[in-house]
């Protein structure tokens, strides 16, 4: 039998199995370097660092399985396989081939490798530990909010029990001054100089003491305490010299009050204490009424002192709630006092009220454009002014709506780019209205009609010069009620549709042609505005209504300017002659116009068969006589002309367009 060595299938087997060891070494080199990468990208260097010590015992069993010699494939006998023997060519004896044996491959060191939870053949493989530098991973584990304290937690803490007696204590005292300074008008007790000069001593002694408890972080809320009532105190002394004893003059005692809160609000902000600011506000707007013996002109100029000393400090500090402190009591005290003074007295108060307001918010805006309690202020401080003019004579409370128009309209041009948008729109809705409202209170009638749709044309107007829809909303809102005025009042349907039983005033017309002229203008510019500015698109019902009110003013324009003439029968026959020729020289002119504009044509075709829908419908049985045939006729030859004219031009287009 012939040595294994010899077999040629046997030398394959042995290669094969040195080349999968060889493979094999080369696979574990490859894991080895991804690894190593891996464990570089997404350990932590504190992580390697612990984890050097548990890597070094599996370092070493990989190595003991490394240089442990791995079992041989067994030899495959020659009684096992048999294989067809290569005879040598004749004349050349056989090569003796000696078996050459597989030579041993060295131990290679397998590195570390980080442990890997098994998982299932086909499934995706486990996601790598998170690293927080890399945003990718497992998210953060979620921890619960802590618990909200509770009324009994919060009072039951450390100092709380100290800060509630300190400002009680507080109010205490200063509604103890307050009833002591009515009781002792009421009784008689001391004089009025004893009671003023005991009430600012008592002031000046809390101020004092709680300037002294200040030095010490342990005294502190004493301090905000003791200083919020002494402060407080001082300011309704002022109040109650000026309106009970008359010590002081109204002038005065508004001066000597704005010394005292904007030293008390000052005080606070070199404190940092918005608790301060806002307990002295209060204290002073709840207090001040009582002395003042209601609402009174006297106490709106307290409380605007209130509102006065506070803006500086809120622009300085960012409180809103000093601002609305501040700001809230002058304008619910100014129109608490409507119908309790003289008519100019509260239009003086109702206006400076406004001024004061829009004037802090205007400040606030400008260095925080992002606070709203600027915004709310703004839009709120001309109320009472403008709710005012419901009781004032009808001149003085168009007077004073019209004052608080201009100033907020002023602001509204000027602050475009400097405000913030919306404040600036806020601003420009209130002027709008109030625009509006001096228009109904001072005008009525057709004038109050005519004077309306001319505020929408110049809103409209202001809309197309600034590229800004704010005036363009406004002058739509004005045209719809300036339409139904016209409607109700200027040029009412059946001064168009009936002939005239009585004779209209020649100032009723006059003021007719006028307002149907406003309307007729309006219904072409405010489309065109609209249309530059993006707001129209391609639907047809706003262009539709437009035509509609355009075609209503040129009749109301045409009728009243015939009645003016002969208010009588003939009159009305002969402008409503007019009226169909001139929609029909209308149709012409959108037709020959229209050539290349698609819209401009249409709206010539349809105005077209208008006029003759009002040829068919109305002139055939309202006119009578001469007046008929000439409407017909008249008509007839325009649409006629027309007819030929277009034809013409669209044949000589068609001719250009096929050479």
């Amino acid at each position: 039998m012939t040595g294994t060595g010899h077999d040629p299938l046997i030398r394959l087997a042995d290669e094969l199995s040195h080349l999968g060891r060889r493979l094999e070494a080369v696979g574990r080199e490859l894991h080895r370097v991804g690894d190593d990468r891996a464990v570089a990208t997404l350990e932590r260097p504190a992580d390697a660092a612990r984890a050097g010590t548990a890597d070094a015992g599996t370092t070493d069993a990989a190595t003991t399985r490394a240089e442990t010699p791995e079992p041989k494939a067994p030899r495959v006998e020659k009684a096992e396989v048999e294989a067809p023997r290569v005879q040598p060519p004749p004349g050349r004896p056989p090569v003796q081939r000696q078996p050459v044996p597989p030579q041993p491959v060295p131990p290679q060191p397998i590195p570390p490798q980080p442990v890997r939870p098994p998982f299932q053949t086909g499934s995706m493989p486990p996601p790598p530990p998170p690293h927080p530098g890399h945003g990718w991973g497992p998210p953060p584990q979620w921890t619960p909010p802590p618990p909200r304290r509770s009324l009994f937690d919060r009072l039951s803490q450390d100092g709380a029990g100290s800060k509630l007696l300190a400002w009680v204590g507080g109010a205490v005292t200063l509604l103890g001054v307050v009833m002591l300074l009515v009781l002792a008008v009421q009784r008689g007790y001391l004089g009025p100089l004893p009671r003023v000069l005991g009430g600012a001593a008592l002031g000046g002694v809390l101020v004092g003491v709680g300037l002294w408890l200040h030095r010490t972080p342990a005294g502190r809320t004493g301090a905000f305490a003791l200083a919020a009532t002494g402060i407080a105190v001082l300011y309704l002394d002022v109040v109650a010299a000026t309106s009970i004893y008359s010590y002081l003059p109204e002038g005065g005692g508004l001066a000597a009050g704005l010394v005292i809160a904007a030293g008390g609000l000052l005080l606070a902000a070199k404190w940092d204490s918005p608790v301060l600011a806002i307990g002295v506000v209060a204290a002073c707007a709840v207090c001040a009424p009582i002395l003042t013996a209601g609402f009174t002109p006297l106490l709106v100029g307290f409380l605007l002192v209130l509102k006065t000393a506070a803006t500086p400090v809120h622009l300085k500090r960012a409180w809103p709630w000093l601002a609305v402190t501040a700001g809230v009591p002058p304008l619910v005290a100014t129109v608490l006092v409507i119908g309790r003074t003289d008519q100019h007295v509260l239009a003086a108060i109702a206006l400076l009220a406004a001024v004061v307001g829009v004037a802090g918010a205007v400040l606030t805006a400008r260095v925080r454009p992002d606070d709203l309690t600027a915004l709310a202020l703004a839009v709120g401080s001309p109320v009472p002014a403008l709710l005012t003019v419901s009781v004032l004579d009808r001149h003085l409370g168009a007077a004073v709506a019209g004052a608080v128009a201009l100033v907020l309209l002023a602001l509204w041009a000027v602050g475009r780019r400097s405000l913030p948008r919306a404040f600036t729109a806020g601003i420009g809705a209130v002027g709008v209205f109030a625009a509006f409202q001096a228009t109904a209170v001072a005008l009525d009638g057709g004038t109050r009609a005519a004077v309306v749709l001319l505020e929408a044309l110049v809103l409209a107007v202001s809309a197309k010069l600034l590229a800004s829809r704010g005036p363009l909303i406004g002058s739509a809102a004005f045209a719809a009620v300036g339409t139904l005025l016209t409607l109700a009042h200027a040029v009412p349907p059946e001064l168009l549709l009936d002939e005239p039983r009585r004779a209209a005033t020649v100032g009723f017309l006059v003021s007719g042609v006028l307002t149907a002229l406003v309307l007729g203008v309006l219904a072409v510019v405010l489309p065109w505005v609209a249309s530059g500015l993006g707001v129209l698109g391609r639907h047809p019902l706003p262009w539709v209504v437009a035509g509609v009110v355009l075609l209503y003013a040129a009749a109301g324009v045409v009728l009243c300017g015939a009645l003016l003439v002969s208010q009588d029968v003939t009159g009305f026959v002969f402008g409503h002659s007019v009226v169909t020729v001139s929609w029909t020289v209308a149709a012409l002119f959108l037709l020959v116009k229209g050539i290349d504009r698609r819209a401009v044509r249409v709206a010539g075709l349809v105005l077209v068969g208008a006029a003759v829908a009002k040829l068919l419908l109305f002139d055939l049985a309202a006119l009578d006589g001469i007046a008929r045939v000439l409407a017909f006729i008249g008509a007839g030859l325009v649409l006629l002309t027309a007819g030929t004219r277009y034809a013409k031009l669209v044949a000589t287009r068609r001719i250009s367009a096929d050479s």
